[in-house]
Protein backbone atom coordinates (compact mmCIF):
# COMPACT_ATOMS: atom_id res chain seq x y z
CA UNK A 1 0.00 0.00 0.00
CA UNK A 2 1.38 3.38 -1.10
CA UNK A 3 -0.69 6.69 -0.86
CA UNK A 4 -0.12 9.39 -3.08
CA UNK A 5 2.43 11.37 -0.93
CA UNK A 6 4.63 8.74 -0.54
CA UNK A 7 8.39 9.91 -1.06
CA UNK A 8 7.62 13.46 -0.43
CA UNK A 9 7.98 16.11 2.66
CA UNK A 10 6.33 18.70 4.22
CA UNK A 11 7.93 21.86 6.00
CA UNK A 12 5.21 21.97 8.69
CA UNK A 13 7.37 24.93 10.50
CA UNK A 14 10.72 25.93 9.80
CA UNK A 15 11.66 23.17 12.46
CA UNK A 16 9.35 20.60 11.80
CA UNK A 17 9.47 18.02 8.75
CA UNK A 18 6.87 15.50 7.86
CA UNK A 19 7.89 12.84 5.23
CA UNK A 20 5.37 10.38 3.75
CA UNK A 21 7.42 7.13 3.34
CA UNK A 22 4.02 4.64 1.97
CA UNK A 23 1.34 4.67 3.98
CA UNK A 24 2.90 6.49 7.40
CA UNK A 25 4.73 9.73 8.88
CA UNK A 26 8.20 10.39 10.00
CA UNK A 27 9.48 13.47 10.97
CA UNK A 28 12.93 15.25 11.22
CA UNK A 29 12.63 17.87 14.14
CA UNK A 30 15.65 20.27 13.62
CA UNK A 31 15.49 23.99 11.51
CA UNK A 32 18.82 23.03 8.88
CA UNK A 33 18.99 26.80 7.99
CA UNK A 34 20.24 27.05 11.57
CA UNK A 35 22.00 23.68 12.78
CA UNK A 36 22.94 20.24 11.07
CA UNK A 37 21.56 18.86 14.29
CA UNK A 38 17.91 17.19 14.34
CA UNK A 39 16.08 14.25 15.70
CA UNK A 40 13.74 11.44 14.09
CA UNK A 41 10.81 10.75 15.60
CA UNK A 42 9.68 7.00 13.97
CA UNK A 43 10.99 5.13 11.51
CA UNK A 44 8.91 4.17 8.65
CA UNK A 45 7.91 1.17 7.05
CA UNK A 46 10.03 -1.82 6.58
CA UNK A 47 13.02 -1.93 3.87
CA UNK A 48 12.64 1.62 3.34
CA UNK A 49 16.08 2.75 4.65
CA UNK A 50 17.95 3.77 1.74
CA UNK A 51 14.77 6.23 1.13
CA UNK A 52 15.00 7.25 4.41
CA UNK A 53 18.50 8.11 4.24
CA UNK A 54 18.08 10.06 1.10
CA UNK A 55 15.30 12.08 2.49
CA UNK A 56 17.60 13.34 5.15
CA UNK A 57 20.80 13.77 3.25
CA UNK A 58 18.05 16.35 0.92
CA UNK A 59 16.86 17.92 4.22
CA UNK A 60 20.76 18.08 6.05
CA UNK A 61 23.05 17.57 3.92
CA UNK A 62 25.67 14.64 3.03
CA UNK A 63 26.90 12.56 6.13
CA UNK A 64 24.16 13.84 8.31
CA UNK A 65 23.01 11.97 11.37
CA UNK A 66 20.74 12.17 13.99
CA UNK A 67 21.13 13.12 17.84
CA UNK A 68 18.58 10.55 18.27
CA UNK A 69 15.27 8.58 17.22
CA UNK A 70 12.50 8.83 19.26
CA UNK A 71 9.39 6.12 18.74
CA UNK A 72 6.07 7.19 19.38
CA UNK A 73 5.37 3.67 19.58
CA UNK A 74 6.61 0.47 18.10
CA UNK A 75 4.22 -1.20 15.51
CA UNK A 76 6.02 -2.22 12.33
CA UNK A 77 4.70 1.00 10.21
CA UNK A 78 6.73 3.30 12.76
CA UNK A 79 9.57 0.87 13.29
CA UNK A 80 10.33 -0.67 10.06
CA UNK A 81 13.43 0.41 8.67
CA UNK A 82 14.91 1.13 12.54
CA UNK A 83 17.28 -2.45 12.48
CA UNK A 84 18.89 -1.39 9.05
CA UNK A 85 18.97 2.01 10.45
CA UNK A 86 20.86 1.39 13.27
CA UNK A 87 23.46 -0.72 11.50
CA UNK A 88 24.70 2.39 9.95
CA UNK A 89 23.34 5.16 12.56
CA UNK A 90 24.84 4.48 16.15
CA UNK A 91 22.18 6.75 17.75
CA UNK A 92 20.10 6.32 20.71
CA UNK A 93 16.66 5.15 20.57
CA UNK A 94 13.94 6.58 23.47
CA UNK A 95 10.71 5.12 23.85
CA UNK A 96 8.37 4.38 26.59
CA UNK A 97 8.89 2.11 29.10
CA UNK A 98 5.84 0.49 28.54
CA UNK A 99 7.00 -0.35 24.80
CA UNK A 100 10.56 -1.61 25.72
CA UNK A 101 9.60 -5.17 25.36
CA UNK A 102 8.19 -4.83 21.60
CA UNK A 103 12.10 -3.25 21.11
CA UNK A 104 14.14 -5.81 23.05
CA UNK A 105 12.27 -9.14 21.29
CA UNK A 106 10.64 -9.87 24.71
CA UNK A 107 7.19 -9.53 23.35
CA UNK A 108 4.86 -9.34 19.94
CA UNK A 109 1.73 -7.06 19.82
CA UNK A 110 -1.58 -9.03 18.79
CA UNK A 111 -2.21 -9.74 15.36
CA UNK A 112 -4.23 -7.33 13.72
CA UNK A 113 -8.52 -7.42 14.35
CA UNK A 114 -10.09 -8.00 10.75
CA UNK A 115 -13.26 -7.73 12.43
CA UNK A 116 -13.36 -4.42 12.99
CA UNK A 117 -15.54 -2.35 10.85
CA UNK A 118 -13.96 0.04 8.09
CA UNK A 119 -12.54 -1.13 4.71
CA UNK A 120 -10.51 -3.37 3.53
CA UNK A 121 -7.11 -2.72 5.62
CA UNK A 122 -8.79 -3.85 8.68
CA UNK A 123 -9.48 -6.87 6.62
CA UNK A 124 -6.09 -7.07 5.37
CA UNK A 125 -4.46 -6.16 9.26
CA UNK A 126 -3.84 -9.82 10.19
CA UNK A 127 -1.17 -10.31 7.11
CA UNK A 128 0.98 -6.90 8.62
CA UNK A 129 3.84 -8.14 10.75
CA UNK A 130 3.10 -7.89 14.34
CA UNK A 131 6.02 -9.39 15.84
CA UNK A 132 8.69 -7.02 18.25
CA UNK A 133 12.06 -6.17 17.32
CA UNK A 134 15.61 -6.37 19.00
CA UNK A 135 17.57 -3.43 19.56
CA UNK A 136 18.06 -3.76 23.17
CA UNK A 137 21.45 -2.22 22.49
CA UNK A 138 20.33 1.22 21.34
CA UNK A 139 16.85 1.58 22.88
CA UNK A 140 16.42 3.71 26.81
CA UNK A 141 13.47 4.51 28.52
CA UNK A 142 12.30 7.99 28.16
CA UNK A 143 13.23 10.32 30.88
CA UNK A 144 10.40 10.39 33.57
CA UNK A 145 10.42 14.04 34.11
CA UNK A 146 8.65 14.19 30.37
CA UNK A 147 11.21 15.71 28.70
CA UNK A 148 12.87 14.89 25.35
CA UNK A 149 16.48 13.89 24.69
CA UNK A 150 18.15 16.55 21.99
CA UNK A 151 14.61 18.37 21.44
CA UNK A 152 15.05 21.28 24.01
CA UNK A 153 11.81 22.41 24.26
CA UNK A 154 9.36 19.18 23.98
CA UNK A 155 7.62 16.98 26.51
CA UNK A 156 6.30 13.86 25.82
CA UNK A 157 3.16 12.75 27.10
CA UNK A 158 1.95 9.16 27.75
CA UNK A 159 -1.10 8.39 25.46
CA UNK A 160 -2.06 4.78 25.57
CA UNK A 161 -4.69 2.98 23.88
CA UNK A 162 -3.49 2.28 20.25
CA UNK A 163 0.07 0.45 22.43
CA UNK A 164 0.23 0.29 26.22
CA UNK A 165 3.83 2.63 25.95
CA UNK A 166 2.06 5.08 22.86
CA UNK A 167 3.80 8.94 23.29
CA UNK A 168 2.86 12.15 21.62
CA UNK A 169 4.95 15.07 22.12
CA UNK A 170 4.42 18.90 22.56
CA UNK A 171 5.93 22.05 22.33
CA UNK A 172 4.19 24.71 24.54
CA UNK A 173 5.89 27.52 22.84
CA UNK A 174 4.07 27.20 19.68
CA UNK A 175 1.35 24.71 20.76
CA UNK A 176 3.05 21.89 18.15
CA UNK A 177 1.61 18.75 18.90
CA UNK A 178 3.34 15.55 17.05
CA UNK A 179 0.78 12.96 17.91
CA UNK A 180 1.98 9.88 16.64
CA UNK A 181 -1.32 7.52 16.03
CA UNK A 182 -3.32 8.84 19.14
CA UNK A 183 -5.32 10.32 16.09
CA UNK A 184 -4.77 10.43 12.85
CA UNK A 185 -5.94 12.91 9.89
CA UNK A 186 -7.14 10.18 7.06
CA UNK A 187 -9.67 6.95 8.15
CA UNK A 188 -6.60 4.57 8.40
CA UNK A 189 -9.02 1.20 7.63
CA UNK A 190 -9.88 2.57 4.05
CA UNK A 191 -7.78 1.49 1.22
CA UNK A 192 -9.15 4.16 -1.22
CA UNK A 193 -8.91 6.95 1.62
CA UNK A 194 -5.27 5.82 2.59
CA UNK A 195 -4.00 5.97 -1.25
CA UNK A 196 -5.71 9.54 -1.70
CA UNK A 197 -5.08 10.82 1.56
CA UNK A 198 -8.58 12.01 1.85
CA UNK A 199 -8.19 14.42 5.12
CA UNK A 200 -10.94 13.66 8.20
CA UNK A 201 -10.24 13.14 11.63
CA UNK A 202 -10.28 9.78 13.17
CA UNK A 203 -9.53 7.85 15.91
CA UNK A 204 -6.19 5.39 16.18
CA UNK A 205 -6.49 2.77 13.47
CA UNK A 206 -9.46 0.17 14.66
CA UNK A 207 -7.53 -2.83 13.54
CA UNK A 208 -4.83 -2.48 16.35
CA UNK A 209 -5.97 -0.42 19.01
CA UNK A 210 -6.01 -2.74 22.09
CA UNK A 211 -7.87 -0.36 24.97
CA UNK A 212 -10.66 2.13 23.58
CA UNK A 213 -11.18 3.80 26.74
CA UNK A 214 -7.70 4.82 26.98
CA UNK A 215 -7.53 5.63 23.60
CA UNK A 216 -10.36 8.26 24.45
CA UNK A 217 -9.11 9.56 27.28
CA UNK A 218 -5.53 10.19 25.17
CA UNK A 219 -7.58 12.46 22.53
CA UNK A 220 -9.33 14.29 25.85
CA UNK A 221 -5.93 14.63 27.09
CA UNK A 222 -4.47 16.24 23.51
CA UNK A 223 -7.77 18.46 22.83
CA UNK A 224 -6.77 19.69 26.06
CA UNK A 225 -4.14 21.28 25.69
CA UNK A 226 -5.20 23.20 22.54
CA UNK A 227 -2.52 22.92 20.00
CA UNK A 228 -2.09 25.10 16.82
CA UNK A 229 0.02 22.73 14.79
CA UNK A 230 -0.54 19.02 14.50
CA UNK A 231 1.18 16.09 12.79
CA UNK A 232 -0.20 12.64 12.78
CA UNK A 233 1.78 9.00 12.23
CA UNK A 234 -0.93 8.92 9.37
CA UNK A 235 -2.52 11.49 7.18
CA UNK A 236 -1.96 15.45 6.42
CA UNK A 237 -0.91 18.02 8.59
CA UNK A 238 -3.65 19.92 10.56
CA UNK A 239 -3.58 23.70 11.33
CA UNK A 240 -5.82 26.39 13.19
CA UNK A 241 -9.33 26.54 13.41
CA UNK A 242 -9.91 23.38 11.36
CA UNK A 243 -7.44 21.30 13.95
CA UNK A 244 -9.28 22.74 16.88
CA UNK A 245 -13.18 21.89 15.71
CA UNK A 246 -11.99 18.37 14.37
CA UNK A 247 -10.96 17.88 17.76
CA UNK A 248 -13.66 19.31 19.54
CA UNK A 249 -15.69 17.02 17.19
CA UNK A 250 -13.56 14.10 17.66
CA UNK A 251 -13.85 14.45 21.68
CA UNK A 252 -17.99 14.86 21.43
CA UNK A 253 -18.60 12.47 18.66
CA UNK A 254 -16.06 9.95 19.75
CA UNK A 255 -17.61 6.97 19.84
CA UNK A 256 -19.67 7.77 16.36
CA UNK A 257 -16.38 8.78 14.65
CA UNK A 258 -13.59 6.17 16.63
CA UNK A 259 -14.81 3.45 18.02
CA UNK A 260 -15.46 0.16 15.98
CA UNK A 261 -19.10 -1.02 15.83
CA UNK A 262 -17.67 -4.76 16.81
CA UNK A 263 -14.28 -5.81 17.54
CA UNK A 264 -12.25 -7.88 19.98
CA UNK A 265 -11.17 -5.01 22.19
CA UNK A 266 -14.60 -2.84 22.41
CA UNK A 267 -15.72 -3.86 25.30
CA UNK A 268 -12.80 -5.60 26.62
CA UNK A 269 -9.68 -4.27 26.93
CA UNK A 270 -6.31 -6.22 26.05
CA UNK A 271 -4.45 -6.80 29.26
CA UNK A 272 -0.66 -6.49 27.99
Amino acid sequence: MTSIGSGMGIAVLPDVYCYTNQIVNLFFIGDPSKTNEFVIVDAGMPKSADKIKTAVVERFGENSLPKAIVLTHAHFDHVGSLVTLLEDWDVPVFAHELELPYLTGDKDYPQGDPTVDGGIVSELSPMFPNHGINISGHVQPLPNDGSVPNMEGWKWIHTPGHTPGHISLFRKQDRTLIVGDAFVTVKQESLYKVMTQQKEISGPPKYYTTDWQAAFESVKKLEALQPITAVTGHGVPMKGNELSESLRKLVENFNEIALPKHGRYVNRPLLH
